[in-house]
């Protein structure tokens, strides 16, 4: 087990939900997010998807892409990126990692090397959008030969239906529930049969069910909470950083608010 999956152990013995986070790394700079990191740890955070800034990240919208431009413009890079990571590891941060990122990134670093640095730096699980499962053999295995490799994260989306057994067999980590056709931060405009697709993927699954994609408020998954067993806050959360001018305070007051109401 890695620290994906003991936290989400831990979670299931005391009979609560995950709160997943997404941080752009880099934005605006290295230093303000390693500070939001710690917040978010110091806030019980239980997972934090750290992105990695693309020039063409085509599942994300609007919020995330400006993101992901002011990082690169900022000079954020893999290398940094692993860089910074490694840091807050040494500095003593224990929160499950997840990278969220593109396959150009990772092909042209080279796989080995890639999954290399994602062990040494302390890196749990890896989030591909644009990696279909037919294309994923030549990442899997290399992470089969490298002990303590991160997991690699299966999305479904409710077009799925006929693939979920496929999807989820022999996963690990979690499950990642795509609630609405599209891109990123569209607002809690869910999938017209969101609760029969997310019922149909916890009945196939071995392992806990996210949901993500335009959740703000844990109100948002409340009529959800039977079936899900955490929720990601991506382009809301983003926003939440800006709005605030990267406020350790805002982000310790949302995710304890959200948690204490996930779990209510």
């Amino acid at each position: 087990m890695n620290r994906i999956e003991d936290r989400l152990a831990a979670l299931k013995s005391e009979g609560k939900k995950a709160f997943i986070t997404y941080t752009t790394a880099g934005l605006p700079d290295y230093d303000t997010t390693k500070k939001i990191m710690f917040a978010q740890e110091r806030a019980g955070v239980d997972i934090m998807e750290i992105g990695v800034p693309f020039s063409d990240p085509i599942a994300d919208g609007p919020v995330i892409q400006n993101a992901s431009y002011n990082a690169i413009l900022g000079g954020a890079s893999l290398e940094g990126i692993f860089d910074m990571i490694g840091e807050v590891r040494e500095s003593g941060f224990n929160t499950p990692v997840v990278f969220m990122l593109y396959y150009n990134t990772v092909y042209h670093y080279g796989l080995e090397n890639f999954v290399d640095k994602c062990i040494e730096n302390g890196i749990d699980g890896l989030i591909i959008p644009d990696l279909p499962f037919e294309e994923q053999g030549e990442l899997k295995e290399v992470l089969v030969e490298k002990k303590a490799s991160p997991i690699l994260i299966q999305l479904v989306s409710p077009v799925s239906k006929d693939r979920i057994p496929m999807l989820l067999d022999g996963a690990r980590g979690f499950v990642y529930c795509v609630s609405q056709m599209g891109v990123t931060g569209k607002g809690a405009n869910f999938h017209s049969q969101i609760r029969e697709y997310l019922t149909e993927v916890k009945k196939e699954s071995k392992i806990p069910v996210m949901m993500g994609f335009g959740i703000r408020t844990a109100s948002d998954v409340a009529p959800l909470e039977d079936i899900i067993d955490g929720a990601i806050v991506g382009s809301y959360f983003i926003k939440l950083l800006e709005n605030s001018n990267f406020s350790e305070d805002a982000v310790s007051e949302y995710i304890t608010t959200f948690k204490k109401e996930l779990n209510a």
